[in-house]
């Protein structure tokens, strides 16, 4: 079975003038939660609809599951949601299901209830539509898109508009889906929801992909401590002349070293031999918006 589940080779789509992909190449691994990162307008709603055949790139390749298999195929075994779900208001959730089950011919109608029970609609199966709230409602597309057992999901910002309490709900939701080894992929401009449920991402900026890597990996990618000495303004120019030492910023507690966590003792040493001791040192975590700030240089995305 093949390790990657998208895969895109200088994938471009222009309108007009417009470059909203540009020579996007990336690779989703099968089983991951894979976030497409970036503020409105990056290209990651253009970059979905592509791979589902809604919008033509305009130069480029792209595959799903395997390289070379049957497009159409390949789209029956996805689910997807693009933006914001519709179905009809006074018909109830269960109803509306069967209604585009009939349609679309993904699954069985035996599976519907289990499929309300899993997005937590289960109670409400019977009421219209118009009386749900917006996560009760995006809960119900997430239901539809799961007709059928699909190996791959697309979500293009599930959590839009919802309240803090929704939010978490659809988190909950969205890690239990890739159970089972499903891929899902998540499009998002809320840096804190794709921090804490994707395994990995892909930073998208104006079409262009800036970086992409397991979340892990992105934000350990530049280690720093702060450190506190008995002589910081001695220490300050140790620690600059050590070929692994990235940088040294002085802070208000102290300085903040940038090199490889792993050579902590071996900075104390190198100070120690100069009579500049060491009093405390604190590994800093990067979180995925320092990251995402860095490597783009944008000033926010948007607020959790």
């Amino acid at each position: 079975m093949n390790s990657l589940v998208i895969r895109t080779d200088k994938l471009t789509k222009r309108f007009g003038a417009v470059r909203a992909v540009n020579g996007l190449s990336l690779e989703v691994p099968r089983g991951h939660i894979y976030g497409l990162l970036g503020p409105n307008g990056s290209g990651k709603t253009t970059l979905m609809n592509m791979l589902l055949g809604l919008v033509k790139p305009t130069s480029g390749e792209f595959s799903l599951f395997d390289p070379g298999s049957d497009y159409l195929e390949a789209l029956r075994r996805v689910g997807a949601i693009i933006e914001s779900p519709t179905f009809y208001p006074y018909m109830s959730g269960h109803a509306n299901l069967a209604y585009f089950q009939g349609i679309s011919g993904k699954g069985t109608p035996r599976e519907l209830d289990d499929l309300l029970e899993q997005v937590g609609l289960a109670p409400r199966r019977g009421d219209a539509y118009k009386t749900y709230s917006l996560g009760m409602k995006q809960r119900l597309g997430v239901a539809y898109a799961l007709m059928g057992e699909p190996e791959l999901m697309f979500l293009d910002e599930p959590t839009n508009g919802m309240d803090p309490a929704g939010m978490a709900e659809m988190r909950n939701l969205i890690k239990g889906l890739s159970a089972g080894g499903r891929t899902v992929l998540i499009s998002s401009h809320l840096l804190n929801e794709v921090e804490q449920v994707c395994d990995s991402v892909a930073i998208l900026s104006k079409g262009d992909l800036i970086a992409q890597g397991k979340v892990t990996d992105l934000v350990r990618s530049k280690d720093r401590v702060r450190v506190r000495t008995t002589d910081d303004a001695k220490a300050a120019g140790i620690l600059s002349a050590l070929e692994w030492v990235e940088q040294v910023d002085a802070d208000d507690d102290g300085m903040v070293v940038t090199a490889p966590v792993h050579r902590s003792a071996e900075l104390t040493a190198a100070l120690s031999r100069s009579q500049v001791y060491v009093a405390a040192m604190i590994p800093i975590q990067t979180s995925l918006e320092q990251y995402f700030l860095e490597v783009t240089g944008e000033e926010e995305v948007a607020a959790p």
